[in-house]
Order: C-alpha cells, then sequence, then structure tokens
C-alpha cells in the first residue's frame, strides 16, 4: 500500500482535508478588481494565464489582505526568479511531499509537468535525494530541501555542488524559495484547502 513518510495516504489526505475547510473562501464575485490583479498576475508569471475564477485558497487567503499581497507578490517573484523553473518545481514538489499537502503536491504535479519535469521523476522525488538516476545537480536540490527541513541549514556537501551551477543570487532565493512553499504547505494544511476537480492531491502522478 502507497506510503508516505509512514502514513497512509488516504489516512494522510483524511487527516489534512477532514471535513472540509476551516475558513470558508469569499465567493468568486466578492474578489474586488485590485485582488483579481494581484491573482492574475502570479498566474501569468507560472505560465497559467489568467483565471476565469479564483481559486479557492486564493480567496481564502484574501480574507488577511496585507499577508495575501505579500504572499502572491512573493510568489511571482518566485515563478519568474533565478532559479530555472524544472530546478524550482523540484524542490517545491519535494516539499509538498515531505510535508504530506495534497493540495500543493496535487498543483505541482501539474506545474512541473508543464515545465519539463518527467512522470519518471515526479515519482522518483517521493523517495528523494538518495534515490538512483538523479544528476549530482538535482540531487542536492532535493537533498537541500530535506536538510532544510530537518536542519534548518544546508551542508557544506550540498551548498558546494549547487554552488558549481548557481549563481550567489540563485543560492539566496533558494532557501527563501523553500521556506515560502513550507508556508504554503503550512497554511493549506491547516485550512484544509479542498482538492480541485483536476487535483487528485497526494495520488496525482
Amino acid at each position: 500500500m502507497a506510503t508516505l513518510n509512514g502514513y497512509d495516504i488516504k489516512s494522510r489526505e483524511a487527516h489534512v482535508l477532514g471535513d472540509g475547510p476551516r475558513i470558508a473562501a469569499l465567493a468568486d464575485n466578492e474578489m474586488e478588481g485590485e485582488t483579481r490583479a494581484i491573482v492574475d498576475r502570479v498566474r501569468i508569471a507560472a505560465g497559467a494565464g489568467s483565471a476565469a475564477e479564483v481559486p479557492e485558497y486564493m480567496r481564502t487567503m484574501v480574507k488577511h489582505p496585507e499577508l495575501f499581497r505579500c504572499q502572491m507578490e512573493m510568489g511571482a517573484v518566485l515563478f519568474k526568479g533565478r532559479i530555472p523553473p524544472r530546478e524550482r518545481e523540484l524542490a517545491v514538489l519535494r516539499i509538498g511531499w515531505l510535508a504530506g499537502a495534497p493540495y500543493e503536491w496535487g498543483e505541482h504535479v501539474k506545474i512541473s509537468q508543464r515545465y519539463g519535469v518527467s512522470r519518471e521523476e515526479i515519482a522518483r522525488v517521493q523517495q528523494g535525494s538518495s534515490a538512483p538516476g538523479w544528476s549530482e545537480h538535482d540531487a542536492a536540490i532535493l537533498r537541500g530541501v530535506e536538510e532544510l527541513l530537518e536542519d534548518f541549514a544546508l551542508s557544506d556537501a550540498t551548498w558546494e555542488v549547487l554552488a558549481k551551477s548557481w549563481d550567489e543570487a540563485q543560492l539566496l532565493e533558494f532557501p527563501s524559495m523553500v521556506g515560502q512553499y513550507v508556508v504554503t504547505a503550512y497554511i493549506q494544511n491547516s485550512v484544509r484547502s479542498r482538492l480541485g476537480p483536476e487535483n487528485p492531491g497526494l495520488s496525482h502522478r
């Protein structure tokens, strides 16, 4: 039976998704012009285009307008960031899997495929940095996520590998990116963000 860090996936999703959202999202028609524009900027940066309907998670976050604005702006910065999109998505997938975050994992399976992450690689992300088949650089990205979540610091060995390919701006961006997506997982898991019809959650491949 498929497991996630010692948890059965179905049990994990029952725990995280519960009986539905703990905070009700605004209705789509309650989203004002400015907030819709912020959402569209993030979606366009992610290559998804404008939203006919604002995703429920974003309609929940807008109940804290200042936090919503900061989170969306940071998302746009990272989607247009210095780290190549495929490498960013490998990191985000590893975060979503380790966090047992159904919404984040499912959404980023779709996004990662848009940027060239294969189905085989998506499955291998679940095994982590020690799985055979990764390049030295890709393994260091996944290991960096694992180290930051476990030790809150990158090891010398991981830093040295990443520094072979990344410049100083990218090395600064990496822990910032990991932190952003860990926070997103915290929120989505805690408010019990519902899965959309195109998001199968942790079973998505």
